[in-house]
């Protein structure tokens, strides 16, 4: 699939029929960004749910079809997007058993949820996995997937448009490298999230009013990432461009070494690696015993 991983998918989704297996935050942000961006129409897309209320919200907002019946939303969907929570995963694998056909794609955004389970719970070949984050609710999501060789080539091209529409998407040969991703990207913003907020607080303590800091905060980190991206730099060299000797970023990198903040990040990263790997052993357990 390497060729195919780095064709265009511009037009891929034209006359596409994409499905939505529980319809939640991250399905509605899919829908959301794929109708945005006019990739493909109302009129291809349906989503499950067992709620009305849920359904009602969807129908209303997007203009899609719903459905309360898994294989109702299945039946000829080019994509089968897998959005449900991992403990009900057991459940939708059984419904969708031995019915969808060689042509369709089961797409699993689903942590801990490895091909095997899929293909032994779905009795399908055709799979692929990835990992989205929270940023993909505004299209500026990072998408890490992988696909199995029993995706057809324009099936490839769909999912590629498909996640495309919700950020930058990545493409990896090798299924570890998306359980990865989970602990790195998936699970990303919260080290962002938590980095900002402690920056907040140092404002505040300062003397900062708390909105004032927040602004400071927010438009420091946009503006380091965009720099960082156009540079092409090493982090470290972007670091020392601004580490003057004797200054205060000098004193302040003196501090969080000294507070052993990289291996702080790097146990984080690595213990959200390790839960991936617990949810896919609890995830199997789970199918051998329903």
């Amino acid at each position: 699939m390497t060729d195919a991983a780095n064709a265009s998918p511009s037009n891929a989704l034209v006359g596409a029929r994409l499905a939505f297996i529980g319809a939640g935050v991250m399905a509605e942000s899919m829908i959301a960004g794929l109708l945005k961006q006019g990739l493909i129409a109302p009129a291809g897309m349906i989503a499950s749910h067992p709620r009305a209320d849920r359904r009602e919200k969807l129908a209303a907002r997007f203009g899609i079809a719903v459905t309360e019946s898994n294989r109702e939303a299945a039946a000829g969907a080019d994509l089968v997007f897998l959005t449900v929570k991992p403990q009900v995963l057991t459940g939708v694998m059984k419904q969708l058993h031995g019915t969808l056909d060689p042509a369709q794609v089961a797409v699993s955004v689903i942590a801990g949820a490895p091909f095997a389970l899929l293909r032994k719970g779905l009795d399908h070949p055709g799979l692929v996995r990835v990992m989205p984050n929270t940023p993909a609710q505004i299209g500026a999501g990072m998408m890490v997937w992988t696909s199995t060789s029993d995706v057809p080539e324009g099936q490839f091209s769909r999912v590629k448009a498909a996640l495309g529409a919700l950020g930058e998407e990545l493409w990896v040969e090798e299924e570890k490298y998306v359980d990865m991703a989970t602990a790195l990207s998936g699970t990303g913003p919260t080290y962002v999230f938590l980095m900002m907020e402690a920056l907040i607080d140092a404002g505040v303590h300062m003397g900062f009013p708390r909105r004032i800091a927040e602004q400071i905060v927010l438009q420091t980190v946009s503006g380091s990432v965009a720099f960082a991206r156009d540079s092409g730099k090493h982090m470290a060299e972007l670091r020392n461009m601004v580490t003057s000797p004797g200054g205060t970023s000098a004193e302040a990198i003196y501090q969080m070494e000294k507070g052993g903040l990289r291996t702080v990040f790097s146990k984080a990263v690595h213990a959200a690696y390790q839960r991936t790997q617990t949810l896919a052993r609890d995830n199997e357990t789970r199918f051998g015993h329903d």
